[in-house]
C-alpha cells in the first residue's frame, strides 16, 4: 500500500449561519495536501440535509439504511475514507448538533478507522467539543489520535483573507497530527484488508 492510496476526509462540522469552519478546514486541508500522505476530500455537512430524526432501525443494526436527500452520497464519501479529521467549534461546551446527526446516521463508515480533530472557539479552542467527540467515536470502534490542533480566540488568529497571522505553531501541530493519523491509518487499513475473507 502506498501512502497516496490513503484517503483523508476533512469534515466541516458546523452548519450555522456565519460559521468560520470552512476557513479552518481550508487551512487544514492545505496542510494535509502539503504533507503528502493522503488524498484529501473536504466534506461540508452544510451540503447535506440529514434529518435529526433517525430511522426506526438504528444504523448499528441496519448498516445500509435509506438516507434521505444526498445522504447516500455522504455515506459513500465517508466509507471511502481511511481517516477523518473533524473540524469543530465549541457550542455550549459541546459539538454541533449537525455533527452528531451525521455521526449517528452512519456506523460501518467509522468502524476500525482513525479520527483526528481541529477545534476552534473562544477561550477553549474547541477542546470541550473534541473531548466529547472522542467518547462518541470510541463507541463506534474508531481510534481517536492524541494529537490535535486548537485555535483559541480564532477570530484574532486569522486575517481577513483566511491566512494565519503567525502560522508556525499551528503548522507544527498540524504536521504532528497528520503524521500520527498516517501511522494509524496505514496500520488499520492493512488490518482491515487482512480481515477480508479470501
Amino acid at each position: 500500500m502506498t501512502s497516496t492510496s490513503l484517503r483523508l476526509a476533512v469534515i466541516i462540522g458546523s452548519v450555522r449561519e456565519g460559521r468560520f469552519g470552512p476557513v479552518v478546514a481550508d487551512w487544514f486541508a492545505a496542510r494535509a495536501r502539503t504533507h503528502g500522505a493522503f488524498e484529501v476530500d473536504v466534506i461540508d455537512l452544510a451540503d447535506y440535509n440529514l434529518p435529526h430524526e433517525l430511522p426506526a432501525v438504528s444504523p448499528l443494526m441496519d448498516p445500509h439504511p435509506v438516507r434521505p436527500g444526498r445522504g447516500d452520497e455522504l455515506a459513500a464519501r465517508l466509507a471511502a475514507a481511511d481517516a477523518f479529521v473533524v473540524v469543530t467549534p465549541d457550542i455550549n461546551r459541546s459539538f454541533p448538533a449537525s455533527l452528531k446527526t451525521a455521526i449517528d446516521w452512519h456506523f460501518t463508515e467509522w468502524d476500525r478507522k482513525t479520527v483526528g480533530f481541529v477545534g476552534y472557539s473562544g477561550k477553549s479552542g474547541g477542546l470541550l467539543a473534541i473531548e466529547g467527540l472522542r467518547a462518541v467515536f470510541n463507541e463506534l470502534n474508531a481510534h481517536t489520535v492524541k494529537e490535535y490542533v486548537s485555535f483559541p480566540r480564532y477570530f484574532l488568529l486569522f486575517d481577513e483573507s483566511g491566512a494565519l497571522r503567525e502560522p508556525a505553531e499551528f503548522d507544527d501541530s498540524a504536521e504532528r497530527l497528520l503524521t500520527q493519523l498516517h501511522w494509524w491509518a496505514t496500520a488499520l487499513a492493512s488490518a482491515r484488508q487482512a480481515a477480508v475473507p479470501a
